[in-house]
């Protein structure tokens, strides 16, 4: 594995579990120190141990500014600035229903967290790379950014706005080194499918051109990539992974 990220400090927010916990792994195994976030403690804890001794975990509501704020600061008074945001926390709808049945206090939760998270986090981290110099922020998107399923208006919504923020933003800070761009995975086999029966998710593979599932690693890698100075002209993007599916 390369050490692509060595003296570089990364922050991976719903780090507790799936493509987070990947992402976390990924950037550390390369060199990283890794701040994780979650909401659930023993899955944080899990998780940072198995991506070993560069990873590190604080728990943070990203719907909560004060929250967010004061662990943006913890991070760079210990590791000394943040070079490498990774927006990976978000949820799925409460309930599956039309759009004039959802409760608004659903609506409001998903928004809260895969919206109002996603730019809170970055309006926190933003000005230390401003300061420092330039970063790389990735946020995750979805194939649901692009496409709408039924049954589902709080979620897709959501992640419609995650890429048009991510451009926005882009466009903000192009000319300050600092590289924004947006992950979009398809159904990725992850702790989201736990309580799926087996006929939905012979259902889901049946639709990928591939006959599968993604698998987390396979997007962390995408994301490690994308944040890495690898990648310098590539900025404002949205990458599909998603074996296929959005292609037909």
């Amino acid at each position: 594995m390369s050490r692509r990220f060595e003296g570089k400090v990364a922050i991976v927010t719903g780090a507790g579990a799936g493509i987070g916990r990947a992402c976390m792994a990924r950037l550390a195994s390369e060199g990283a120190i890794v701040v994780g976030t979650d909401v659930n403690q023993a899955k944080l804890d899990a998780a940072v141990a198995a991506a070993g001794a560069n990873a590190h975990g604080l728990i943070c509501d990203v719907a909560d500014q004060a929250a967010i704020d004061a662990m943006v600061a913890d991070v760079v008074a210990r590791f000394g600035g943040v070079h490498v945001l990774v927006n990976n926390a978000g949820i799925g709808n409460p309930r599956r229903l039309r759009l004039h049945e959802q409760p608004p206090e659903d609506w409001d939760k998903v928004m809260g967290v895969n919206v109002r998270g996603v730019y809170l986090m970055q309006r926190a981290v933003i000005p230390h790379m401003l300061r420092q110099g330039g970063g790389s922020i990735v946020n995750m998107a979805s194939t649901g950014s692009f496409r709408a399923t039924a049954l589902s208006s709080p979620y897709i919504t959501s992640k419609g706005a995650v890429l048009m923020m991510t451009r926005a933003a882009a466009a903000d800070y192009a000319r300050d080194n600092i590289r924004i761009n947006a992950v979009c995975p398809g159904t990725t086999n992850t702790d989201i499918l736990a309580n799926s029966s087996a006929e939905m998710i012979e259902m889901l593979v049946a639709r990928s051109p591939q006959a599968r599932l993604g698998e987390p690693e396979e997007v962390a890698a995408l994301v490690a990539f994308l944040a890495s100075d690898e990648a310098p002209h590539i900025h404002g993007g949205a990458y599909l992974i998603d074996g296929g599916r959005s292609a037909i």
